[in-house]
Parts: C-alpha cells; structure tokens; sequence
C-alpha cells in the first residue's frame, strides 16, 4: 500500500543472499541437503524499533520449538524491500521468507520468484483467515502467502469535538462529513477534516462510486471512467467546503495531518489502525475512549469501501527442499492463532484470522474498532501490476487536488499511463 537499481543496493542484496543460502546446510535446488540444522533467512520488513522486537521474540519461540531449524533475521526497510527482494531473486539469492506487502505479492509470483503454498503446512489453516486476505495472498487460482496482518481505512474521529459540536454519530455520507466539518469549524473554532492527499487514501472515494483503478475481472481500466471522475470530485468539493483543511502537498504532509489530529486541532482524518498506538500518545487522547472509528463515509452508491492493507510471509521459490521445507514450517508458526495474538496484543496490529481476535486482542479499543469494520474492506485485484498502478494514479492525483489539471485529463493521463503498463486492458 505504499510505500533504478543502484550499486549499493545491488552489493547489499548480494550480501544478505549470501547469509541466505551460505549454511552447512543450504545447496542447489534438487539435490539432497547435508545432516543438521537448517539455517533459512527471513526478511522482516517491519518497523525496526517498535514492531520488530515482537518479531524477533517470536523467532526464538520458533527455534526452541523446532531445533534443527534456525533462522537468520534481518530487517529491511520497507521502503526497500520490495526492489532489493526483486534484485535478489533475479540473482537466484533471496531470502527464504519475506514478509511482503499484499501489493507485492501477485508481481512476485508472476515472475516466478514465490513457492506456491496450496497443500503445505504452511496453507493448512486458510480455512480460519478472512476470505478477502487470502484471495489478496492469491495469484492465478494458486496461494503464494500468508496473510500475517492485514489493516483497511477508517474514519478516525474525536469525540469530545464531536459533542461539544453537537454531532452525535460518525457521518455517513460524504455529505454528512462535509455538513459536520463546518459544523465542527462553526462551534470547536477547529478543522473538522483533514485528507491525506495519496491514491491509497482516495480510494474510498472510488469504491463509493462503485468503481476501482481497473476491473480485472473484464480487463478493463477503468481510473478514467465517469464514476472515477465523480469519486474524484468530491474530494475537490470537500477541499473546497468550510471546515475543511487546505490541501497539504509538503514532504510533511503526513506528519502535518497526524500532529493536527492527535492535537485536537482536527476532528476527522481517514486513517489505518496502524496509528492508533500514535494518537493515543496525543494531547487529545491521554483518554484513549476520545477515539472514535467508524467505517469510511459512503458515496453516491450508497456503500462505504476501503482498501484493505496487510502483509503476507511468502516463501521463495528459489530455496532448495530442504529450506523450503523449513520455511513452510516457520510460515505456519508466525501465522498461527496464539503467535497472532501475540504480535496483536504487543504491536497494536489487525490479526488475520478471526480466532486471533480473543478477548485480550480486542481489549485495545482500537483493535476492536477496526475489526468491526473490516468486513467492509475491499481486497485488491490479482492483478501483478495492480500496486504500480497506484503509483501512477497517485502523480495525477496530487495534480488534480492542486488544479494543476482538470480531474479528465489528470485521470485520463493515467489511463494511458496504465495501459502502457497493461496493454491486454482495454481503456474507456
């Protein structure tokens, strides 16, 4: 959701293969591995200082419990990852398991580079996650991950404003929200809504228009169709509305947002559940009950969607038996219930399987929230070049928003961007 190769980069990626497939045990794919332990090497992509201490912890659970498989950690940077996983596998020396963004996942497979998990110890509780996340771990009938954590988008509210504006529900409708912006700016003397001006935070407004960047199922692109336009129009409408914060389009533009919010000086921002543990350290949320989640307002249609996010572990198809085996193995131990709960209840983070929603992971209200609107999430296509896609829509975006293009030709230039990128898609 997000986020040219240099020499470095390629020298790194070298260098951490090397630890990858460098054991006593490791050797060329077909042949038989050497007696002893299995070393296999897991790319954690998650963030260094406060997620992946619960990660690590976890890896020596699993080594206590299976002692003739240990596991090199590494920590990459997710802003990274994605290309120097792509460098690495091309080089036949990749980790054995990633942890990659659902985006990632179908391009990954297509090129050959994931170890499909149908049948393997690692697929045998799919049956227990959200049908969605395991169609998003999904390429060409086949599954290629994990889902380890997933998240969607949210409206994020605080109540206080709220009440004290006299509002008394989360709005439904983008109309309501723009009604209880000025009504938030009329009787708090504050913003009631700021919007990350990103493709993935617009896409809600797609989805209540009953349209998407493609349809994958027709093979068709449709970003530039009527029912993107309107998506789109209403986000310049509300950026033009009373009550309303002005178009941020600084590198800070995030970190703005989220000051603002966690300040009190904004009453409503689209948001993911992986800031909850940011807001509840704000000025406005020394109560963490202030926080108020409710599912993204609702277009023209009638119906509210969100993309949902997440990270699945893959395994890479490069690894000779013995490591995949391995793999398969540790893939199952992260993704089960109790090491679920574990990573939930440390992390903050959305499980994905519905019996990892016990009683101590929803006692974080933030949790708790946004389980109760996931059901609402709108998977991506298995569509390879779906993540690429957004980064195309999110250079024109930025344009639309700041009239430096009419909403047509921004999004009709990513039409043509895109059908670059899919030429078997037929365009509008």
């Amino acid at each position: 959701m997000r986020r040219g190769i240099a020499a470095a980069v390629l020298t790194a990626a070298i260098a951490v293969s090397a630890s990858a497939c460098g054991s006593s045990a490791s050797t060329s794919a077909g042949t038989k591995a050497s007696a002893g332990p299995v070393t296999i090497t897991w790319w954690d992509t998650s963030d260094a200082t406060n997620e992946a201490p619960t990660y690590k912890a976890l890896v020596a659970d699993f080594e206590k419990a299976n002692p003739t498989i240990k596991v090199t950690y590494v920590n990459v940077p997710f802003a990274d990852a994605q290309t120097k996983f792509q460098t690495a596998a091309g080089s036949k020396g990749a980790p054995d398991v990633l942890r990659s963004d659902v985006g990632w996942t179908p391009g990954f497979a297509k090129a050959g580079y994931l170890l499909p998990l149908d049948g393997t110890p690692a697929a045998a509780d799919s049956a227990k996650f959200e049908p969605q996340l395991i169609t998003q771990a999904s390429f060409n009938g086949k599954l290629y991950g994990v889902p380890l954590v997933t998240d969607t988008l949210g409206l994020m509210y605080n109540k206080a404003l709220f009440a004290k504006a006299g509002i008394t529900k989360a709005p439904a409708t983008w109309d309501e929200l723009k009604a209880d912006s000025a009504l938030v700016k009329q009787k708090d003397a504050v913003d009631g809504f700021d919007f990350n001006a990103a493709s993935y935070y617009a896409m809600p407004f797609l989805y209540g228009e009953g349209t998407d960047l493609v349809d994958a199922s027709s093979q068709k692109i449709t970003v530039n169709s009527a029912a993107a336009v309107k998506g789109i129009n209403t986000i310049k409408d509300l950026l033009a509305s009373p009550g309303v914060g002005k178009l941020d389009t600084t590198a800070n533009a995030y970190a703005n947002m989220m000051d603002r919010f966690n300040s009190g000086k904004v009453a409503m921002i689209i948001q993911g559940p992986w800031e909850t543990t940011n807001v509840y350290k704000g000025s406005a949320f020394t109560d963490t009950a202030n926080l108020g989640v409710a599912a993204v307002p609702a277009g023209s249609t009638g119906k509210a969607g969100a993309p949902i996010g997440g990270h699945n572990l893959v395994a890479y198809a490069g690894s000779d038996a013995a490591h995949q085996a391995a793999s398969e193995k540790f893939i199952a131990f992260m993704t089960s219930a109790a090491s679920q709960v574990t990573i939930a209840t440390k992390n903050a983070t959305l499980p994905t399987r519905s019996d990892a929603y016990t009683a101590a992971v929803t006692a974080n209200p933030g949790i708790a929230a946004f389980q109760s609107i996931l059901s609402a999430g709108v998977p991506r296509p298995p569509l390879a070049e779906y993540s690429s896609v957004y980064g195309l829509f999110n250079t024109d975006l930025l344009k639309i928003l700041a009239g430096q293009e009419s909403t047509q030709s921004g999004l009709d230039n990513v039409s043509v961007a895109t059908k670059k990128l899919i030429p078997a898609f037929a365009t509008q």
